[in-house]
């Protein structure tokens, strides 16, 4: 749930509230409205370096980690319930007695985090002094999300996973006493398991995460894998559709095809290098250092694609112009409305497929992957008997890339921080009516890109660097001026006025104290 993470699922929300109001108003309104000629044939496009056939990227290591451990690996399939507008869960069971848990599963944050004390929008909560094993750590904690927030306090205790990693295992826990738009009505979750690197971390990056544990104590490979089965799927459905959160290897069931791996640029986020975006086969053509502004990163707690707002307005634009509909409603692209067909007509036929570029492990290749309108087109709810409702799954971000949910459940997506790499492969599940909402494909030349499309400066934090620098040049030459005067000879120091050189002394003694 990082960089825009729990804007999508309060979506759910916004969903209740359009219901209402379409039943209010009771004029839901059809697709299509114009239906135009189709488009003429896209360009050609780039080159694949290697011809139909060739071997696969897939690392000669990924097969053996998976059957080294795949008894494990199997247990742990289907282990997540959930759906893209309201996430994916885990069942953990915490403390002693155990007490059953569904934590949401976000690799867009660091913190382990539960509900601590009731809440009228969770249905249970984790009571810290019912466990005999919980150890309170004396550290209050607040981490908040780009929509958000809670504070809450820090312990251990233990924790096992009925679906997961055979064993009890000891874990930095928050217990969660005060939020803020974090738990959201109608919720199946009760608390958050922060996946990415403890760079993350609050209150700093030395406490150590639910997977650096698991990896330590557990002795797991440190690697995970994630699918995400939601495809064509409602966004705010029963809340049983299901994936899997596969600790410590890759399932081969869970995809098929190759594995294509894009280098982990910054070990905090799982950030990666977009290189660009194409919308119907054509290239949006902007500098690629727009799609990696700030930063581009991959997060399961995020709902949908978001994209900085010049990449943004060019992807809706190339939608329209290449989309059999006209006259659209410019609510549905910024989020504040649902588009509705009757149910026999598919709204999917009439838009463009998006293709993202990520640099591969080579440099000068790269490979693309490709969502379907179904992933991006997504069915919300029904109206009457007629009409079929639908919202746009991308929105605008004022910072960063997020490949989130709308894009992940169209692959398995592979977090080998071992190595330091996504793996994105064709998911199993990504599939509507026996055919594939999803495509990989590669390599591709990078002779069209610059050499490196990520800033060497994030804009998301600068001012913390600027301050943080300036202060300690200033107490640099703080320290330069003390040493001059300590060294000088004693009859220049005797024309110093000692009040000055006092005052000096005492203004850096108490600031280290």
């Amino acid at each position: 749930m990082g960089e825009g993470s729990s804007a999508g699922l309060a979506l759910f929300s916004a969903v209740l509230a359009l219901l209402a109001a379409s039943a209010r108003c009771r004029a839901p309104f059809a697709f299509p409205l114009r239906v135009a000629s189709p488009p003429a044939p896209v360009g050609p496009r780039p080159p694949s370096l290697e011809p139909p056939g060739s071997p696969s990227q897939k690392s000669p290591g990924a097969a053996g980690l998976a059957l080294a451990s795949a008894a494990n690996l199997v247990a742990m399939v289907d282990n997540l319930e959930g759906d893209s507008g309201r996430g994916y869960y885990l069942e953990l069971l915490l403390g002693t007695p155990p007490q059953k848990l569904n934590i949401l599963v976000d690799t867009g944050s660091s913190n382990f985090a539960v509900a601590g004390a009731p809440n009228a929008d969770v249905t249970s909560y984790f009571n810290s002094e019912k466990s005999s094993t919980y150890k309170p750590l004396g550290i209050d904690v607040a981490v908040k999300y780009t929509q958000g927030s809670w504070i809450g306090t820090l312990g251990t205790d233990v924790i096992t996973m009925p679906k997961g990693i055979n064993g009890t295992y000891t874990i930095n826990i928050a217990t969660i006493f005060q939020s803020e738009n974090f738990f959201l009505q109608g919720i199946q979750w009760q608390g958050i398991l922060g996946l990415a690197y403890a760079a993350l971390s609050k209150p700093s990056g030395s406490l150590e995460t639910f997977f650096d544990s698991l990896v330590n104590q557990a002795k797991i490979p440190n690697i995970f894998s994630l699918q995400m089965c939601g495809a064509g799927l409602p966004v705010s459905g029963t809340g049983t559709n299901g994936g899997s959160l596969i600790l410590g290897g890759i399932e081969p069931s869970l995809y098929k095809g190759e594995i294509w791996y894009t280098p982990i640029q910054r070990e905090w986020y799982y950030q990666v290098e977009v290189l660009k975006l194409e919308v119907g086969g054509q290239n949006l053509n902007l500098d690629c250092k727009e799609y990696n502004s700030d930063k581009a990163i991959v997060d399961s707690g995020t709902t949908l694609l978001r994209l900085p707002e010049k990449v943004f307005s060019a992807v809706v634009g190339a939608i329209i112009q290449t989309s059999l509909i006209q006259d659209f409603p410019g609510g549905f692209w910024s989020g504040t409305q649902l588009a509705c067909w009757v149910k026999t007509e598919k709204p999917w036929t009439f838009f463009p497929e998006i293709s993202i570029y990520l640099r591969d492990e080579n440099v000068s290749r790269s490979f693309r992957i490709t969502i379907l309108p179904q992933l991006y087109i997504q069915p919300v709810l029904e109206y009457g008997q007629n009409l079929g409702c639908y919202r746009f799954g991308i929105s605008s971000s004022d910072s960063a890339l997020v490949i989130g949910a709308t894009v992940m459940e169209g692959f398995y997506v592979i977090f080998d921080r071992a190595q330091k790499r996504v793996g994105f492969a064709l998911s199993t599940c990504a599939e509507m009516d026996g055919s594939p909402v999803s495509e990989i494909k590669g390599p591709f030349t990078t002779a069209d890109v610059a050499s490196t499309c990520v800033s060497t400066l994030s804009l998301h934090e600068p001012l913390l660097w600027i301050v943080s620098y300036t202060l300690m040049t200033f107490c640099g030459l703080v320290l330069l001026v003390l040493v001059i005067l300590l060294l000088l000879p004693s009859r220049c120091r005797q024309r110093t006025t000692n009040n000055i050189v006092n005052d000096e002394s005492s203004l850096v003694r108490h600031r280290w104290k």
